[in-house]
């Protein structure tokens, strides 16, 4: 066997056989300089979670309470066309997302809820549901809505989703997404 050879077989070898205890001694350096580092990190989450604390049951269900008497008005604002009702509730950077895909914002929202040809019955939800997470909510439902659009009939039977965001204390939804319930 070329000398060459042998020298490259016994660096391999010597390498093989270091390489574990290599590896042994750079995980016991990194845990001595990470534990220290892990435990600073679970002690300031810790600490944040207790100043800030998670909301406590009775502020949930208010939240949950209020989330709901806004939704059924915005409801009945829409139905009965109330421009300042339906404009309070909503975010300046409303967007909604229909039944064809197409996009909404507050002005053509409202613009198109506000149509004199647009007849909406009073509905009732179905199905609804409120989710919390901190100063965003979710609400969801079912409705079936009917009414009447240039005096031709109409039904529509749909699930959404309403996400209301809270600034400033007051909550305001800022986007509707809408799924048709196929017939």
């Amino acid at each position: 066997m070329p000398n060459k050879t042998r020298h490259t077989m016994k660096t391999m070898r010597f390498h093989a056989s270091v390489e574990p205890l290599a590896n042994r001694a750079m995980t016991v350096c990194l845990l001595r300089v990470l534990k220290p580092l892990i435990a600073l990190a679970v002690l300031t989450c810790a600490t944040a979670c207790s100043v800030t604390g998670t909301p406590s049951q009775g502020a949930q269900a208010g939240d949950i309470a209020q989330l709901t008497r806004q939704a059924n008005e915005w409801d009945k604002a829409i139905v009965r066309k109330d421009r300042g009702a339906i404009e309070t509730n909503m975010a300046d950077d409303f967007r909604q997302i229909d039944g064809d895909a197409d996009i909404e914002t507050k002005a053509s929202f409202v613009t198109g809820v506000l149509l004199p040809k647009l007849t909406i019955n009073p509905y009732t939800v179905e199905d609804f549901d409120v989710r919390l997470y901190g100063d965003v909510a979710l609400l969801s439902g079912r409705t079936q809505m009917t009414g009447s659009y240039d005096g031709k009939p109409f039904a529509s039977h749909y699930r959404y989703i309403d996400i209301y965001v809270r600034s400033n204390g007051v909550w305001k939804i800022a986007s509707v997404q809408i799924t048709k319930v196929p017939k």
